[in-house]
């Protein structure tokens, strides 16, 4: 009798030791993240047009530490997370102030049907420039000027709180999302109120994609009203990969309805159009495995709508050139050159967000930047 009641409770003992790692095995944590270090010379900068050299964080990928997981709840269905923090790493500062997870903060769904996830989080924009603009090769802080200031979110940063993202399984090699923002304003749902949606289409070395968002006031800003469209934007980019060469090129349309008319008859900055084209075309060329040439030419059209006299089509020209070397799958050093043209309007800047680095007019720029990237 008292074997086996031992043999009963050895057996139990064992079931629930199984069923905790079965269960262990069924649930995954990944701590990821990114640190990119630049060093960086900058033409003309500020009031006087001065020349500057500083570190710089996140010049080719924002510096970053992340925290996803998942667990499978069976019958297909997985319950995922995902935790993203922006930091600056030359100062150890976060990317944005008080705001600890300000890259993405979601908890959803994954199985058969795609996935649902809620939060704070990116629409499909941001995906489309990660595949085929210049993001890819010269980061979106060195971009972000030339696209129009991000207002086309292709260039990363552009994040929708209170938000709902649903992407479609792989469906022989095409995908679809859907994204909706909630404005939260009592007693007036079309404030604050986001939506977008999009496409894409990969198959072996081509790819071609498009994405829509649109957004609208969550509060007054006389004379437009809470609720009243503040942006919409899109757009549409391909890539083929042709031997060693990855071709790349978009374009983007973004207009700002809400944009008051300038009442300045002088140099403005070119955020304050009420319509933007924004071209990119690039190529990023794998001289070896581990070495790779990059260009690019971004080239940005854009109206300015005004009170009086001056001019009312202005645009920007940033041609980037540079080289990647890969000293492992996770750490690289890159060397950069961007040089940023302003026709008549004020020269946006290269690096980070535009005219946080900029001259006080339309002056060309010049930016060189030797950076070391390690990815973990």
């Amino acid at each position: 009798m008292k074997k086996n009641v031992f043999a009963l409770a050895t057996l139990a003992a064992l079931a629930a030791t199984t069923a905790s790692i079965t269960a262990h095995a069924q649930s995954s944590v990944t701590v990821y993240g990114v640190i990119d270090t630049s060093l960086t010379y900058t033409s003309k900068v500020g009031a006087n047009n001065g020349s500057r050299f500083s570190i710089d964080s996140g010049d080719l990928a924002t510096s970053r530490i992340g925290f996803k997981g998942a667990e499978d709840l069976g019958g297909g269905l997985t319950a995922i997370f995902n935790l993203e923090n922006g930091f600056n790493a030359d100062n150890g500062g976060l990317g944005t102030a008080n705001v600890l997870f300000d890259r993405k903060s979601v908890v959803g769904l994954s199985g058969a049907f795609g996935t649902v996830t809620i939060g704070r989080q990116t629409d499909y924009l941001e995906d489309i420039g990660s595949k085929y603009t210049s993001v890819q090769t010269f980061g979106g802080n060195g971009v972000k000027g030339g696209h129009f200031n991000n207002l086309d979110r292709t260039a990363g940063g552009a994040r929708t709180d209170n938000s709902v993202r649903y992407d479609t399984a792989n469906l022989s090699g095409f995908t679809g999302s859907l994204f909706y923002g909630f404005g939260e304003v009592a007693g007036k749902t079309s404030a604050g109120q986001a939506f977008g949606f999009a496409g894409n289409y990969a198959n072996g070395p081509f790819g071609i994609g498009a994405a829509y968002y649109q957004s609208k006031l969550a509060a007054d800003a006389l004379p437009a009203r809470a609720g009243d469209t503040n942006l919409k934007t899109f757009t549409i980019g391909t890539s083929y990969q042709a031997g060693p060469a990855k071709l790349y090129a978009a374009w983007s349309q973004s207009k700002q309805p809400a944009a008051a008319a300038v009442a300045s008859t002088g140099l403005v900055q070119i955020t304050t159009a009420t319509k933007a084209n924004i071209f990119d075309v690039g190529v990023d060329y794998a001289l070896t495995g581990n070495f790779h040439l990059l260009g690019s030419v971004i080239y940005d059209r854009a109206n300015i709508n005004r009170v009086t006299t001056g001019k009312t089509k202005v645009s920007t020209t940033q041609l980037n050139v540079g080289v990647d070397y890969y000293l492992s799958k996770r750490t690289d050093v890159y060397a950069l050159y961007t040089n940023q043209r302003a026709s008549d309007t004020i020269n946006p800047g290269v690096v980070n967000a535009a005219y946080s680095s900029s001259p006080a007019d339309d002056s060309s720029q010049n930016v060189v930047r030797l950076g070391l990237r390690h990815k973990f």
